[in-house]
């Protein structure tokens, strides 16, 4: 079942998807959060930091696993997306730093890494609530158009597209990894809910395509369809193309 939720614009996103995390969190003291990264999901955080700073949420017992991490890349790097969760959320509420989780980039072997991390997830007894944001070209987590689904964690080739997405978060664009670590389509879909955030028309046809398409790993997210408990919120823009079909 996918839920669908129209937001007027980003903030009001960002508030209504805050609210999808900070029920469970109500409902699950200790839940388990799979988190993401991008500029999508910070106003999402900024919303989860207010409402912990106000004491309306608690986070000493959440533990959170990250969907992924650049290889190659220190938990100090500012580009890490370690060093983006800890600025843009984990140094701003009550959460025990011990219990959140990002896969290391650091480590060499691919086949070790993403074996660490799938010992890591499965130790947590499993994600409560997935939180996605979404590539122009549909993938979810760095999971790319491919010829079929990868399953665990795994370490992927970025595309063309991706590496000029994210070239404006570094000095140029031969700083940008071209390699990363990712939560895999299957732990993925192991998670029990799932939310994803979209905003801005850039979104609006990968959002049509991924919900109102075939089910195929060229489109990553289309596996989505497939969930038992996915909400999406996004903004009128996003929204634009399947406001008349939800």
């Amino acid at each position: 079942m996918i839920k669908f939720i129209c937001a007027k614009d980003y903030d009001e996103m960002s508030r209504r998807a805050a609210n999808v995390i900070s029920a469970q969190l109500i409902e699950k003291a200790d839940s388990v959060l799979g988190l993401a990264t991008g500029s999508t999901p910070i106003g999402l955080y900024n919303c989860l930091a207010e409402r912990c700073a106000m004491g309306d949420l608690d986070f000493s017992k959440v533990t959170t696993v990250n969907l992924d991490e650049y290889k190659g890349l220190t938990h100090d790097n500012d580009q890490s997306y370690y060093y983006f969760m800890n600025k843009n959320l984990f140094s701003k509420i009550n959460i025990d730093p011990a219990n959140t989780n990002v896969p290391d980039g650091t480590i060499e072997d691919p086949e070790e890494a993403c074996a660490k991390y799938e010992a890591i997830i499965a130790a947590t007894g499993g994600i409560d609530l997935q939180l996605l944001g979404i590539g122009h070209n549909g993938h979810i987590g760095f999971n790319e158009p491919a010829d079929v689904f990868p399953k665990l964690t795994n370490c992927v080739d970025l595309t063309e597209s991706t590496i000029n997405a994210n070239a404006r978060f570094f000095a140029s664009i031969e700083d940008v990894p071209t390699q990363a670590y990712t939560m895999g389509i299957q732990t993925i879909m192991n998670a029990k809910k799932i939310l994803l955030v979209a905003n801005g028309a850039g979104k609006a046809e990968i959002l049509k395509k991924s919900f109102f398409g075939d089910i195929t790993p060229q489109v990553p997210a289309s596996v989505l369809q497939l969930h038992p408990d996915v909400t999406v919120v996004g903004d009128e823009e996003a929204f634009a193309l399947i406001k008349d079909l939800i």
